[in-house]
C-alpha cells in the first residue's frame, strides 16, 4: 500500500516560505519512505473555510482536501507565525476535524517566522494543538527564519539537517527503516 503524505501550510500568501518548507518536507518524506505526497495551503480551502461551522458546510473542493488530511498516513504541518502563534483560520481548519481522525497519525511540525525569536511556536503552540488530537507528533520540529531561505527556497544546511532528523524519527513511528538510497 502506498504511503499517503499530506502537507498543509497555514499560509494565505503566495509565494509562501511556509508552503515551500512544507513542500520540501513532504517531498523528502516521500523520497525516503516511498509514497505519494501532496501539499495544500489555506488558499486551496477558499472560499468557504472561514464561514464553515461544521465540516459538512465546506464547499466540495475544501471538503475533499480536509478528507485527504483526515485520510493521510503522515501529515506535514506548517504555519507562519502571526503575532506569536498560528493564524485563526489555520486553527479553524483543525477545529473542523474530529480528534479521532488524527489520533495516532504521525505529524511532522514545521513553522516559519520573521526571526529566531519565533522558533518556540512549535513547542508552545503547534505541539499542544496536535497533542490534543493525540497525534503521534515527531520529537523534532523544523523552524525556518528568513536567513534559511534563498530565492524563496529553504536550502540552508542546518535546516536540512533538522528536517532529515525529523524524517528519520518518522521511521520509528512507521515501523521501518528509511530507504538506504536516501540516507
Amino acid at each position: 500500500m502506498t504511503l499517503r503524505i499530506t502537507g498543509i501550510a497555514g499560509s494565505l500568501g503566495r509565494p509562501s516560505r511556509t508552503r515551500a518548507l512544507v513542500t520540501l518536507a513532504t517531498a523528502r518524506v516521500a523520497e525516503r519512505h516511498g509514497g505519494q505526497a501532496q501539499v495544500f495551503d489555506l488558499n486551496d480551502l477558499q472560499p468557504g473555510l472561514g464561514t464553515a461551522g461544521r465540516i459538512e458546510d465546506l464547499p466540495a473542493e475544501a471538503r475533499r482536501i480536509v478528507d485527504l488530511i483526515r485520510a493521510a498516513d503522515v501529515l506535514v504541518v506548517g504555519s507562519p507565525v502571526y503575532k506569536g502563534s498560528y493564524s485563526g483560520l489555520f486553527k479553524h481548519l483543525f477545529d473542523l476535524i474530529e480528534p479521532a481522525d488524527l489520533a495516532g497519525k504521525p505529524v511532522l511540525l514545521t513553522a516559519t517566522g520573521g526571526g529566531e525569536k519565533h522558533a518556540l511556536v512549535i513547542e508552545h503552540q503547534l505541539r499542544p494543538l496536535f497533542a490534543f488530537f493525540e497525534a503521534a507528533v515527531l520529537p523534532t520540529g523544523v523552524y525556518a527564519a528568513p536567513a534559511d531561505f534563498t530565492e524563496g527556497q529553504p536550502p540552508a544546511p542546518g535546516l536540512l539537517a533538522r528536517l532529515d532528523r525529523g524524517i528519520d524519527q518518522l521511521s520509528a513511528v512507521l515501523g521501518h527503516r528509511p530507504d538506504a538510497r536516501a540516507a
